[in-house]
């Protein structure tokens, strides 16, 4: 009889602490990239809103782990660059992310006893990007499949074509505020280390006008160089190997925002914890 007591004690308080261990989030906030096309964080003319939905696991008081879904719209342009020479250059770009990421929390304070903590958080994300830009004439046009650097044409064979679904290394911080045992508000900054150079599709040199144009077209040799659209603008294509990018450090994302996170059925014992069993189970097993 005391065995099945302690049997079904277990039975019954196993799905209730599962529940008031998942916080259900929703995140909203800004987010821009950072690239061959934009020099500022956060640049005032690019920087665009981001979504989201998290699912939390409290794996201790302090320990937190986070699984989400984050959609945003990124880009950058030369026009808005103080650089003169970029300014000619005149390329431009923009993406949507779709982000599926888990990552772990850590709290400097237990929430459950103080009102507020800074916390930290790492992971893995998956995500997917295709950049693309607008034409003369404001058509969109996706700009993987025109080669612009020369990925997959022959002749260049240090010129790779990309993945447009890739990993990161998502990692940030900020400080979250409990406003009771269930109900959390943080403010924080999340950076994506990318692995590619090419979220922005631009990286290296310009290659021979005439090997794009043999095997991508006329339209892929119009986007790879734009400085001849601009009033007074260069209408010669640059030499091979003249610099169109920098490849010395990859491409990344990041976000800005506030997090919000409610605890699933959550009780109140009179402990701080609000952890309480609410499904009449024994609560003296033995």
């Amino acid at each position: 009889m005391k065995n099945l007591r302690l049997l079904l004690f277990f039975i019954c308080i196993a799905p209730t602490v599962l529940a008031q261990s998942l916080h259900l989030g929703v995140f909203g906030g800004l987010s821009a990239y950072n690239g061959d096309l934009t020099e500022n964080i956060f640049p005032k003319k690019v920087t665009n809103g981001a979504i989201g939905i998290t699912l939390n696991y409290e794996m201790t008081e302090k320990i937190m782990l986070r699984g989400g879904f984050t959609y945003s719209i990124v880009g950058g342009a030369d026009r808005f660059s103080k650089d003169s020479g970029l300014i000619k250059r005149n390329l431009a770009f923009e993406t949507r992310i779709f982000e599926f990421s888990i990552v772990g929390e850590y709290y400097l304070f237990n929430l459950y006893d103080r009102h507020y903590s800074p916390y930290v958080f790492a992971g893995l994300a998956a995500y997917h990007f295709d950049p693309y830009a607008y034409d003369v004439n404001k058509q969109k046009v996706y700009l993987k499949p025109l080669s612009t650097e020369g990925q997959g044409i022959s002749g260049y064979p240090d010129r790779k074509p990309y993945s447009l679904t890739q990993m990161a290394i998502p990692f940030g911080g900020g400080i979250k505020f409990a406003i009771n045992d269930d109900l959390r508000v943080g403010i924080e900054l999340g950076m994506r280390k990318l692995f590619t150079d090419y979220f922005d599709d631009v990286s290296k040199n310009f290659i021979d006008v005439n090997d794009l144009l043999t095997a991508k077209g006329q339209l892929a040799v119009d986007m790879s160089y734009r400085g001849d659209e601009l009033p007074g603008g260069d209408p010669n294509y640059p030499q091979k190997n003249a610099q169109r990018g920098s490849p010395k450090s990859k491409d990344y994302y990041y976000f800005a925002g506030i997090h919000i996170t409610y605890r699933f059925g959550a009780g109140n014992d009179g402990t701080g914890s609000g952890r309480k069993s609410r499904m009449g189970c024994p609560m003296n097993p033995l």
